[in-house]
């Protein structure tokens, strides 16, 4: 019999959580933006945890208490599945910060956030987030940055419903992944499984992987060895097939 996995979930995961590495500190886009008054106040706070798979970052209904971002690991927010299907909204992959919406208005999360694969998870808590908000100009940038490319992510998302083709449901999924600003540390190749992927489409293994040998032959994309590289991400965007 396989051993069971216990999925761990708010105070035990926080209980787990241990100051970034300095590796991990270069993993972190915004710190670029700060002061050095501004970033000390930042590295006192941050802390890093490692989830496993299925494990909720986010969870719906939960107050938020920290802003997290990816640095290693895949991610999806998708709703609650109590209510039926599961939809996914989008994936986070290395790099992608995420919620900033929620903990501005320190919200509950509408949105469960949940790892595909062991992932290590940054988190800065909603206190030293407003008060970066308050003091540091750079800061607000980035935030603010993200808040419009996150807009125009979802209205994209919104198009990719509409979509009949599944190849090119595929292509435009890849894309999103391959955010330059939300996903900053993906660079040109991403980490990932076929079965990852079909989770985050909505569609089968099996098709997922006859789009990935479209997509291949149109010289889009090359499948390599443990992931996807991507060779014309403007194709992917937007190309027709």
């Amino acid at each position: 019999m396989a051993p069971v996995t216990v999925l761990r979930t708010g105070a035990a995961l926080r209980a787990s959580a241990r100051p970034p590495s300095k590796d991990e500190l270069g993993e972190i886009p915004w710190l670029e933006a700060l002061t050095e008054q501004e970033r000390q106040r930042a590295l006192d706070a941050l802390v890093v945890n490692e989830v496993q798979v299925g494990e909720l970052i986010c969870r719906i209904g939960r107050p938020a208490t920290y802003w997290f971002g990816l640095l290693d690991g895949l991610l999806k927010m998708s709703n609650d599945d109590s209510q039926g299907a599961v939809i996914t909204f989008t994936g986070v992959a290395p790099g992608g910060w995420f919620g900033e919406g929620t903990v501005l208005k320190r919200e509950q999360y509408r949105y469960n956030i949940q790892a595909l694969r062991k992932s290590r998870v940054a988190g800065l808590p909603v206190d030293n987030f407003h008060w970066l908000l308050d003091h540091s100009i750079g800061f607000n940038r980035f935030v603010m940055n993200q808040l419009n490319e996150r807009l125009g992510q979802f209205i994209a998302a919104r198009e990719i419903d509409r979509i009949s083709s599944p190849d090119l449901r595929v292509a435009r999924n890849l894309a999103a992944l391959f955010h330059p600003l939300l996903s900053p540390n993906v660079g040109g190749i991403l980490r990932i499984t076929q079965q990852e992927l079909a989770y985050l489409v909505g569609l089968s293994r099996q098709r997922v992987n006859e789009a990935l040998t479209t997509l291949s032959v149109k010289g889009w994309i090359r499948v390599e060895y443990g992931g996807l590289r991507v060779l014309d991400l403007q194709a992917l965007r937007g190309g027709e097939l």
